[in-house]
């Protein structure tokens, strides 16, 4: 089975089996298969599928399909932490569940004996494809807002989320507390002199805060996604069709959604925009929440929840930074999400509240 889940399995005969089982294919069969790897997953490989048939039967042209990463330790840190069984049980359980705009899956197959997975999905292209390091305007962060609001509106409060035994973090979470000095002091061998003092000192009173954080009763749960940054973003989508679709589902949680909301904006605008419109942004988010029936949460519950969670960036930098191949984008991306959530925080004195 594990064989059948990796990349190079993948030809006319695969794509036929999978497409049939889903519907897309009645008769027809695929003749012919071209491949090209897509996309920045440091964690999974995307590939783009362009396929033919032996007849028309409506059935696209193409597909993405996403597996377990070819590198060892990328591959280690999905399958260890259950990131590829979520992004599975995302697309089998919730995707439907939920507003936000994500790509349609056609199969989502996941072994748990050796944590390999395969996703067929919708191809989106053409696409502007979002960029963390480039950063964004304030209407792709608008667009940004009105996704984050259609991912946790429906599923605000739902208490059934907790039936799903794959969103249950707290053993992840508690490796991380565990593992969080070393990978800090790695982090500090790696940035150190890069990375501005001011900076780094907050990375450092954060690892000291991390073990030992008051447990705040939250105000309110819902599904998260949990890397919602501007990488895992597609705006303007099958040639302006769709305004953004989401992708990357490797990491939702049941949590508070203001993680997500300032997990993007501390790395998808400079530092100045941020504090610029970063009120407007929230007023916006919020907004668009009370569409979708949330009336019992107020900006100062907002506030409140996104000081608790804009570290979320600054430690998954820390912790990304050990646990996933070195390359050149990674250093730049680490060092970004470093910046931008470290200036959030000394902005909104979120280590004060934190402690």
């Amino acid at each position: 089975m594990a064989a059948d889940l990796e990349a190079q399995s993948v030809d006319a005969a695969w794509l036929t089996k999978r497409l049939r089982d889903a519907g897309v294919l009645r008769d027809a069969k695929v003749t012919d298969v071209e491949a090209t790897p897509v996309g920045v997953g440091m964690l999974g490989d995307s590939i783009r599928y362009v396929v033919r048939y032996d007849r028309d039967e409506g059935a696209p042209g193409s597909f993405v399909g996403k597996f377990a990463s070819a590198d060892p330790t990328s591959r280690q840190t999905g399958g260890g932490f259950g990131l590829y069984e979520r992004e599975v049980g995302f697309y089998r359980h919730l995707a439907d569940t939920v507003a936000i705009r994500s790509p349609r899956c056609v199969s989502a197959e996941y072994d748990p004996a050796d944590a390999t997975f395969a996703l067929l999905l919708e191809d989106l292209t053409p696409a502007r494809p979002g960029n963390q390091l480039a950063g964004c305007d304030i209407p792709d962060a608008e667009r940004a807002m009105e996704q984050a609001a259609a991912l946790h509106g429906p599923r605000w409060n739902d208490a059934s989320l907790r039936d799903h035994a794959f969103l249950n973090m707290t053993g992840a979470r508690d490796f991380v507390i565990q593992v969080f000095p070393d990978c800090l002091a790695e982090f500090h061998r790696r940035y150190d002199g890069v990375l501005e003092p001011e900076y780094m000192a907050v990375c450092d009173r954060y690892g000291e805060l991390v073990a030992n954080a008051h447990s705040h009763e939250p105000t309110s749960f819902t599904l998260t996604h949990g890397d919602f940054r501007l990488d895992n973003m597609l705006f303007d989508a099958r040639g302006g069709e769709v305004p953004l679709a989401v992708l990357d589902w490797q990491s939702p949680a049941i949590g508070l959604g203001a993680v997500d909301v300032a997990y993007f904006l501390g790395m998808a605008l400079s530092i100045e925009n941020r504090r610029s419109h970063e009120k407007h942004l929230l007023d916006y988010y919020l907004e668009r929440l009370r569409g979708y029936g949330v009336r019992d949460y107020g900006y100062d519950d907002l506030y409140r929840d996104y000081r608790l969670t804009l570290l979320s960036g600054v430690s998954t930098a820390i912790f990304a930074s050990a646990s996933t191949k070195r390359t050149e984008r990674g250093d730049a991306m680490f060092l970004a999400m470093a910046r931008g959530g470290c200036a959030q925080a000394i902005d909104c004195d979120a280590l004060a509240l934190i402690a």
